[in-house]
């Protein structure tokens, strides 16, 4: 039986690292209502959350 590769979190670390230093987070605590119905509608439309939260900081930010 050929050996299996050693699955390492090596991978996983780098990105978390790299992710920590390029990207920043914005939390929002929003009623339940409101959030439920914004993640049934991306997934309706196969939308990511995260990048209808980012185009609306930028239309924000371009005013």
């Amino acid at each position: 039986m050929p050996d299996e590769k050693r699955k390492t979190h090596t991978s996983s670390e780098v990105k978390r690292r790299y992710n920590a230093k390029a990207y920043g987070a914005v939390t929002a605590m929003l009623p339940k209502e409101l959030v439920t119905a914004f993640k049934a509608k991306c997934a309706e439309t196969g939308v990511s959350q995260a990048s209808v939260v980012k185009a609306a900081i930028e239309r924000f930010l371009a005013e």
